[in-house]
């Protein structure tokens, strides 16, 4: 086990400088769809390899990646970091909040994307946008 952690420390100390700031060790990994009833509560980052359904909800201090549709209830930067990000294949989310700003999506917009979609703070408001890998 010693070598996989050395050699995971190394590639990480080898990563372009505009990417460095990305990595994170306070990351949870939830490799399962949470259900209706089921919360996580993380002080960091949260990726989920599922889906998050209805009645659902993740706390996160820092950002959360859905590998799969978000319709439960999600609350990234939940000490205040108006930093954070949520981004999800398909983001439905029942209520969206991002440090202290709280939103709901809209009720006649249905849309299907074919991108993953990401919500932040521009601006002072929550907006939500294409997934782009050169995001800033």
């Amino acid at each position: 086990m010693t070598n996989g952690i050395a050699a995971q420390n190394s590639a990480i100390n080898n990563l372009p400088v505009e990417l460095e700031e990305l990595v994170d060790d306070n990351t949870v990994l939830v490799q399962r769809t949470l259900r209706s009833g089921q919360s996580v509560y993380h002080d960091g980052n949260v990726v989920v390899l599922g889906d998050v359904n209805p009645g659902a909800e993740i706390v996160a201090t820092g950002n959360i990646v859905v590998m799969g549709a978000l319709r439960g209830v999600v609350h990234a930067g939940a000490k205040g970091d108006a930093n954070a990000v949520i981004l999800a294949f398909r983001l439905r989310p029942t209520q969206l909040r991002i440090a202290n700003h709280i939103t709901r999506p809209p009720e006649e917009e249905i849309s299907d994307p074919d991108y993953p979609e990401l919500a932040r703070i521009k601006n002072g408001v929550v907006t939500i946008e294409t997934f782009n890998s050169n995001f800033k």
